[in-house]
């Protein structure tokens, strides 16, 4: 099998169908081989050649510098970006890395977004395991510049379940982008692909000269038919095999479009490819192959939110049902997989499929929550995870923004304790109008020292990573302010609401200071294919990850936490309640591939 055929392979889902036998639904299990050839025949053209997209690796600065050098379009790089040698793993030691799946060329997506490149071998290798289009470093590497990062500023968030409709769309950490094709553009324009700002044209003509240029010859082309670009795109060939051919709304004529435009076309492929990755759900659209979904099912219990019912509403009343049916003895625990024939899992092979006394403690601890702030002194009694109030059933993210403590706990790891509440951050005015001091560097900006969109270094105490601090307010970012506003307002109302609690509390100024350290909320699915954890990949293990909780909580109500969302104050949660939070963490851990 080609490296480019694994790549593909490895985007099959385990597909279950439900048939009806003797008026009980049935889960017929269909084995991994035939899962890749039902998808691979039902993938809509558009998603097919997204992927296509998606891996190509000639879109990078670096592959412009061979161009630039002399080298051909169809070529292959003598030597490829050093970046991508190795596959950076948090657990090993850099002399422990793994040959990197794409090492020999130069960047594109499946890069920072892996799924099981490096996979187990025939002969034993050792292998990384499987990612929800994750990488496995703490911050990914990025190809070198003069500016001299060698890593992003923050973890590479997973994929899966990432494009999941919902109210203020952002994507990233810090609601950058208002939708996936944007994300796509800044993507392929960015500094993960080499590009620094300033070079916003050059980029978008680099792509479209590969556009133009593809003579469909390639290993990757050959795996979607040995179509050129220019034939695939354009759309009209009656050659083309069916599985390839692009609804008019996604063609264009490669011959007479401008740069933009074949850039336009290129980015909403590959955001039509992005968001189609989903953890696998039935056709009512529930999740289904986790140990959690599959207790939900068997209880008969529902696993979405009625019509018009919040997330939250809807986990509160879930409660309820659970706690009724185990009050009568009814609750039916899960000891085996139904959508595998050895009960197992696949993918978690040190994993058991489980879903028993344990699980349910921690699932009410999880959505347990109180509407009053808690004291220190009640803190004893525990069992008070209010983790439901960001992570609220069955998305177990609300995607809004929060700040939980992590900017400050890695900075105040560094600088000491306090540090971060004493750190210097600028107002409003003074903030924008010295764009070059304090915000991120733009194609408008070129030059600016982005300090708080940065990674805390003994050196400078001045970098640390704010968030939405960043893009809130910033004319750089006209796309995305309406949505913020809006989002940050919603917030502050929650904790505000009083009469004229709107003009009070959700002018520029009050906004801004809110929106410092928040970063999106991410979702919990299959969580041990994404670690490590948090925006700073500074946390290893679901059991760490609960212990920041219980420190950054106490911080907060105790005032020691620099804008600490207010949630935090309402978590109860004492040693004991670890164990069976991470083990309901782990039932929703699935087969996902």
């Amino acid at each position: 099998m080609s490296i480019i055929e694994q790549f593909r392979s490895s985007r099959s889902r385990i597909i279950v169908t439900w048939v009806l036998a003797l008026g009980l639904c049935v889960p017929l299990v269909v084995s991994h081989a035939q899962a890749q050839e039902i998808e691979e025949e039902t993938d809509p053209p558009e998603i097919a050649n997204g992927e296509r997209l998606f891996l190509e690796t000639r879109f990078a600065q670096f592959f412009k510098t061979f161009l630039d050098n002399g080298g051909d379009t169809n070529a292959l790089l003598p030597s490829g970006d050093p970046s991508l040698d190795k596959t950076v793993n948090w657990q090993n030691l850099p002399e422990q890395f793994v040959d990197g799946p794409f090492a020999g060329l130069s960047m594109n997506c499946r890069s920072c977004h892996l799924v099981d490149e490096i996979g187990v071998e025939a002969d034993g290798t050792i292998n990384y395991g499987m990612r929800t289009y994750t990488d496995f470093a703490r911050r990914s590497p990025i190809p070198q510049r003069e500016d001299g990062k060698t890593v992003t500023a923050r973890n590479s968030p997973p994929l899966v379940n990432a494009a999941l409709p919902r109210s203020n769309f952002f994507l990233h950490f810090d609601a950058e982008f208002p939708t996936m094709v944007d994300l796509v553009k800044g993507t392929l324009t960015g500094r993960n692909y080499g590009w620094v700002p300033g070079e916003l044209a050059e980029a978008i003509a680099h792509v479209a000269r590969i556009i133009r240029e593809d003579d469909g010859k390639g290993e990757l082309a050959g795996e979607f038919g040995y179509l050129s670009y220019t034939t695939l795109l354009t759309g009209t060939d009656p050659n083309i095999p069916g599985d390839f051919v692009l609804p008019e709304e996604f063609r264009v004529d490669v011959v007479n479009a401008s740069d933009q435009e074949l850039f336009q076309a290129v980015a909403r492929l590959i955001a039509a490819y992005t968001e189609d990755l989903v953890f696998s759900q039935d056709d009512d659209g529930n999740f289904n192959l986790s140990p959690y979904d599959a207790f939900l099912q068997t209880n008969g219990l529902p696993q979405q939110p009625r019509k018009w019912e919040s997330d939250i509403a809807y986990s509160k009343r879930l409660l309820r049902k659970i706690e009724k049916l185990e009050y009568r003895g009814h609750l039916q625990f899960i000891s085996q997989n139904p959508n595998t024939e050895d009960g197992a899992f696949e993918f978690h092979p040190t994993q058991a499929f489980v879903f028993g006394e344990q699980e349910l403690r921690g699932l009410k601890i999880f959505f347990t929550s109180k509407s009053h702030r808690l004291q220190p002194g009640k803190l004893a009694q525990g069992g008070i995870g209010n983790c439901i109030a960001c992570h609220a059933a069955p998305n177990f993210t609300d995607f809004k923004f929060h700040n939980t403590g992590i900017a400050q706990a890695e900075y105040d790891g560094i600088h000491g304790d306090g540090a971060f509440v004493r750190l210097d951050i600028p107002r409003l005015i003074r903030r924008n109008s010295h764009p070059n001091e304090y915000l991120p560097a733009t194609e408008q900006h070129p030059h600016s020292r982005e300090p708080y969109r940065a990674i805390p270094t003994p050196e400078n105490p001045q970098l640390t990573d704010l968030g939405v601090w960043n893009i809130f307010l910033n004319p750089d970012y006209p796309k995305s302010q309406g949505r913020i506003w809006r989002t940050l307002c919603e917030e502050v109302l929650r904790d505000h609401f009083r009469p004229f609690s709107f003009i009070r509390f959700c002018r520029p100024n009050q906004l801004l200071s809110t929106a410092i350290a928040r970063f999106k909320t991410p979702g919990l699915r299959d969580l041990e294919h994404s670690a490590p954890y948090t925006h700073t990949g500074q946390i290893d293990t679901l059991e760490d990850m609960i212990r920041s909780y219980i420190k950054n909580a106490s911080l907060t109500r105790s005032g020691d936490l620099r804008n600490g969302d207010s949630r935090l104050s309402r978590i109860g949660l004492t040693d004991e309640d670890i164990t069976p939070l991470v083990l309901f963490l782990k039932s929703l851990n699935e087969d996902y591939s």
